[in-house]
């Protein structure tokens, strides 16, 4: 049996011309998605105005989306951890751009809303997979950086989605941005196929010589040509804790009294980045407008919203690795709770505008770190899994999320949604203060062995600083 040991090694490689291909590969795929998932607005507001749809759909297919996408980050974690990271990247990818074509094709409304539900589960898959990927691939101190990336590419993809609605739809209907996503989501896939198995996923499956053989050509790709110390031959019965056969992790390893703390974690982080997100951007130009205020503090956040959601995970590519993740998440939402406090009382559309652009900044800040460091409370064999279930979480929080608001705005008005947002963020910033433990390495080879304290796993979590 080998000790490929690709988790120290690949954690040591240098960024080379490997990590750009990856992130370029994996932000691709991130655009699309946030492409396809952003064109709901503009193309739910020409069906209406068509005739095509009414009002109850455009809610049936949004709700669909929703529930497409929470049961896809359910499904991409299982299915990556189970049959390896590049079936499933591939699968989920090729699954929502096939769809996104056959969407263009609906005959009527009720099909494209059954046929946008299936496709959500694509989408919901991709969003686990491209941030676990970072995890998987880049070393601990460069994460920061890439996940950033990573964030701008999702942010230009929700920025372009409105740029390209104006002219497409009206020239050539709303099925034109269903082609567009469609074909460039395939052409991604295509040129995504060389992208190489995961050698952290593929040792921890016992698959010793492929995990090695696909790490020295990823070493050699990053100019590194010396054969690692770690990589030699020992035999089955030496360090038995360390190099023994692969099995399958179940997944109520998340729920196990060593685990659950990192699962609860993770979920909460999920659910707060992605039900503020939500809530922030879609909630309150309606609130400031059923309230008599001005429209150009909705048109002024509109804007505000295309370039923040490009400049927050900007600010993460040179911040991100110098604070790491955990403190950062810590100082973006401080600063989140303290930018959707004071929002809503700028009375001019000039601040209403300099601020909705710096809360959309550190909202998007706050969304890239915490979905880019969830994967990281995890091993290596049940990493995706966790992740997919606090992204499955999060996306369960957004179906049910419009009700919470509504009622809380209705009750307490927008000084109680405010409340809520940002009470939030603060209690997430104090629970990282104070759950350093949870972002270090599970010390244990079998989570399920509550008594087993000296083994230490060959696949950790990292990290977070």
């Amino acid at each position: 049996m080998k000790i490929v040991n690709a988790a120290a090694r690949l954690d040591n490689l240098p960024i080379s011309r490997f990590h750009r291909r990856v992130i370029w590969l994996v932000g691709l795929g991130m655009f699309f998605d946030s492409f396809d998932n952003t064109l709901a607005g503009s193309v739910l507001a020409s069906l209406l105005q068509s005739g095509y749809s009414t009002l109850e759909l455009n809610s049936m297919f949004l709700s669909a989306t929703f529930i497409g996408l929470a049961i896809g980050a359910a499904l991409a974690g299982w299915m990556s951890d189970r049959f390896g990271r590049g079936f499933a990247f591939q699968f989920n990818l090729a699954l929502f751009g096939i769809l996104a074509l056959c969407c263009s094709l609906a005959p009527s409304m009720p099909w494209l809303i059954a046929i946008r539900g299936l496709q959500g589960v694509g989408m919901g898959a991709e969003y686990v997979m491209c941030y676990g990927l970072i995890t998987e691939f880049f070393p601990p101190h460069k994460r920061g950086r890439y996940l950033g990336m990573l964030g701008i590419f999702a942010g230009a993809g929700v920025s372009m989605t409105s740029l390209i609605s104006m002219w497409v739809i009206p020239a050539f209907s709303w099925r034109a941005m269903f082609i567009i996503a469609g074909i460039g989501t395939l052409i991604v896939w295509w040129l995504r196929r060389s992208l190489p198995e995961s050698p952290r996923w593929l040792e921890s499956r016992g698959r010793y010589d492929e995990a090695e053989a696909v790490m020295q050509k990823i070493e050699k790709e990053a100019g590194v040509t010396s054969p690692a110390p770690d990589a030699v031959p020992v035999s089955a019965s030496a360090t038995p804790g360390y190099a023994a056969p692969a099995k399958w992790v179940p997944i109520t390893v998340l729920l196990t009294r060593k685990v659950f703390p990192r699962t609860l974690m993770a979920i909460i982080l999920a659910v707060t980045c992605l039900f503020g997100s939500y809530s922030v951007t879609g909630w309150m130009p309606t609130f400031f407008v059923s309230q008599g205020m001005t429209i150009s503090k909705s048109l002024g956040f509109n804007a505000a919203m295309m370039a923040g959601y490009v400049a927050g995970p900007l600010l993460c590519m040179f911040i991100g690795d110098r604070i790491g993740r955990r403190w950062g998440i810590v100082m973006f939402g401080t600063l989140c709770a303290i930018m959707a406090g004071i929002y809503p009382f700028m009375a001019t559309p000039t601040f209403v505008l300099i601020c909705g652009f710096f809360l959309v900044a550190m909202v998007a800040s706050f969304l890239v770190l915490s979905l880019g460091a969830t994967p990281e409370f995890f091993p290596t064999a049940y990493r995706f899994r966790g992740g997919g279930v606090a992204q499955t979480c999060g996306r369960l929080g957004l179906i049910v999320s419009p009700f919470v608001v509504l009622g809380l705005f209705n009750n307490y008005g927008i000084g109680g949604v405010i409340g809520a947002i940002s009470g939030m963020y603060i209690f997430v910033t104090l629970l990282m203060i104070l759950a350093g433990n949870l972002t270090k390495p599970i010390p244990v080879e079998d989570p399920h062995d509550e008594n087993n304290e000296s083994k230490v796993s060959h696949t950790p979590a990292t990290s977070l600083k």
